[in-house]
C-alpha cells in the first residue's frame, strides 16, 4: 500500500520525504521490522520508541511515524503526530483494510467477569454454528490456532493483524476483552462493535487512572464505538450511570436481577452442583442451569444471554450452550484432589472479585473456608487493605503470600494486606507461594474448602525483573 494512502486522514504536525513509497508492513516493535515497513515509534513509560528509529531503519524500515522530531537526517520519509497511538490504530486498520467491518464483533469491558462472559459468548456462538475468534486475558483463538495471551488487549497493530488472520481462516465473528488501558491508549480505535458489554466497575488500576471517576470515564469510551447494542449491568451503580448518561435508550439493553432489567434473572439459586435461574427477556422466558457455582456467574450468564439475543440467536440455543459450559480456565476452577479435599483456583485480584468468590464458596462449605492470596507489586496499593478486610470478614483463615511482587518488597505488600484484618489469629504470612499452597492443603479436611486467589490461569511469577514459571493449578496437583 502506498504511504500517502496509508496516512490519509491522520492528523500530522510535520511531514518530510517522498510519500509515494510502498509500505509492506506496519510495526511498533523495532525487532520485528522487515524491509518495506513503516515503523511506528510509540512513547513509553520506561523507553521511548523514538530511540529505536535508527535500528528500525537499519532493519529496512522505509518510513517513520513519531511524536517527536525524527533523528534521521536527509529526506527519509517521516511523519510527526500529536498522538502516535491514535495514529497507529488508524494506520493499522487502513493497512489491513478494516477487517472488523467483515466480522461480527463483541467487545467486553468492566473490572470483573470479562473472561467468563467472553467464554460464555464463545460457547453460544459455536452452538449457533458460528465460527468465533477470541482475544482475551487467557488466550487468543484464531481459527484452529490457540495462542497464549501476552496481555488482555494487544496493541492496535497486533489486533488488526489478528482480525485479518481470523477472517482468512474462516472466522465470522470475534469476542474481545477490552481493558481500560487499551481504551485509554486507543488500541481498539477504528473498531465498531456490534455488541458492547459492561459487566461492573470496582476499584482497580488506580495506580494508572488515579480515581474511580477517571477509570469509569475511560471504560465508558467503548460505548461511543457501538454500531449495535450496548449490554449493561443495571445491578451495578456505574452501569446504571452508564445507561443514564451515555448509552442511548434505543441502543441499550440492561441486564440484572432488578425488576427494571430488560434481561432479568428470576429466582436465582446456587449450590455445590451449580447455579440456576429463570431468564425473562425481550425474546422470551427460559430456564438456565449452569454447571458453574456462584451468584456472580449467573450475572455473567445474563450478560452473555443479552449479547447473544441481541445478535439474533434463539434463546433455546443460548440456554443449551450455557447449560453445557464447563469451567473457565482459572475462574473458580476446581482441582480434583485426594481424600476428598476441595481446592479452587481463581483469578480474583480485587476486593469485589474476592468477596464474590468467597461468598460463592461459603454457600458450599460445611467446615472451614481458607483462602490464600497476595497482591501485585507496583500496582494499585489502595486495594491491598480492602482485600485483607474482605478475607478477614468472609474467610475463616487466610494465608497471605506473594502474587507478582515485581520490584516491591514482598514483606511490604503482605503488611499492607494484613492491615485489613481485625485479628492476627485469622491469618499467617507465608511468602513462598508454593509453600503457602502446601500449607493450605495441609490445613483443610474433607468438609473444608481452600481457595487460591489472584493468579488464576497465569503460569508465571515476576520478581524484580525476573519471570519464573509458576502455575497455581499445577502446584496444587503436585502438592496432592
Amino acid at each position: 500500500m502506498k504511504m500517502d494512502k496509508l496516512i490519509d486522514g491522520v492528523e500530522c504536525i510535520e511531514t518530510i520525504g517522498d510519500f509515494s513509497c510502498e509500505i509492506s508492513g506496519v510495526e511498533h516493535d523495532s525487532r520485528r521490522v522487515t524491509p518495506g515497513t513503516l515503523f511506528l515509534a510509540l512513547p513509553g513509560g520506561n523507553v521511548d520508541g523514538a530511540s529505536y528509529i535508527e535500528e528500525a531503519a537499519q532493519r529496512g524500515a522505509v518510513a517513520v511515524l513519531t511524536q517527536t522530531p525524527c533523528r534521521l537526517g536527509g529526506n527519509f520519509p517521516y511523519i510527526q503526530v500529536a498522538n502516535a497511538r491514535k495514529a497507529m490504530a488508524q494506520i493499522a486498520s487502513t493497512f489491513h483494510n478494516h477487517p472488523s467491518q467483515k466480522l461480527s464483533t463483541v467487545g467486553i469491558t468492566g473490572t470483573n467477569g470479562k473472561t467468563t462472559v467472553s467464554f460464555m459468548v464463545r460457547e453460544i456462538l459455536k452452538a449457533a454454528k458460528k465460527q468465533p475468534g477470541m482475544i482475551g486475558t487467557v488466550r487468543y483463538e484464531i481459527g484452529d490456532r490457540v495462542l497464549p495471551a501476552a496481555r488482555t488487549t494487544p496493541e492496535a497493530t497486533e489486533i488488526q493483524n489478528m482480525l485479518t488472520q481470523m477472517k482468512r481462516t474462516g472466522c465470522d465473528s470475534v469476542i474481545m476483552e477490552i481493558s481500560s488501558h487499551a481504551l485509554d491508549q486507543h488500541r481498539v480505535k477504528c473498531i465498531e462493535f456490534d455488541v458492547g458489554i459492561f459487566t461492573n466497575l470496582t476499584q482497580d488500576h488506580l495506580d494508572y487512572h488515579g480515581t474511580l471517576e477517571n477509570y469509569f470515564e475511560v471504560k465508558s469510551r467503548l460505548f461511543s464505538q457501538i454500531r449495535g447494542k450496548a449490554i449493561v449491568n443495571s445491578d451495578d451503580p456505574w452501569g446504571r450511570r452508564l445507561l443514564d448518561e451515555i448509552c442511548p435508550e434505543n441502543q441499550s439493553l440492561s441486564y440484572g436481577f432488578n425488576e427494571n432489567a430488560n434481561v432479568r434473572g428470576i429466582d436465582p439459586q446456587t449450590d455445590a452442583d451449580g447455579s440456576r435461574m429463570r431468564v425473562e427477556s425481550p425474546w422470551g422466558t427460559i430456564e438456565i442451569s449452569l454447571q458453574l457455582i456462584g451468584h456472580f456467574n449467573l450475572s455473567n450468564a445474563l450478560a452473555a444471554f443479552a449479547a447473544a439475543g441481541s445478535l439474533g440467536i434463539q434463546i433455546e440455543t443460548i440456554a443449551q450452550a450455557l447449560n453445557n459450559m464447563q469451567n473457565v480456565p482459572g475462574r473458580l476452577e476446581a482441582i480434583p484432589g485426594r481424600k476428598k479435599k476441595r481446592v479452587y483456583v481463581d483469578y480474583a485480584h480485587t476486593d469485589d472479585a474476592l468477596r464474590n468468590v468467597l461468598e460463592a464458596l461459603r454457600s458450599i462449605t460445611l467446615g472451614k473456608l481458607i483462602v490464600i492470596f497476595g497482591c501485585g507489586g507496583n500496582r494499585d496499593i489502595g486495594k491491598r487493605k480492602l482485600m485483607g478486610e474482605v478475607a478477614s470478614q468472609r474467610a475463616d483463615y487466610t494465608i497471605i503470600t506473594n502474587d507478582n511482587p515485581r520490584t516491591e518488597k514482598p514483606e511490604k505488600i503482605a503488611a499492607a494486606i494484613s492491615a485489613g484484618f481485625d485479628s492476627d489469629r485469622k491469618y499467617e504470612i507465608v511468602l513462598d507461594r508454593r509453600a503457602a499452597i502446601a500449607r493450605g492443603i495441609e490445613l483443610i479436611g474433607k468438609k473444608d474448602v481452600l481457595l487460591i486467589a489472584g493468579k488464576g490461569h497465569e503460569t508465571t511469577q515476576e520478581f524484580d525483573g525476573t519471570i519464573v514459571p509458576f502455575d497455581d493449578c499445577e502446584t496444587v496437583r503436585e502438592a496432592f
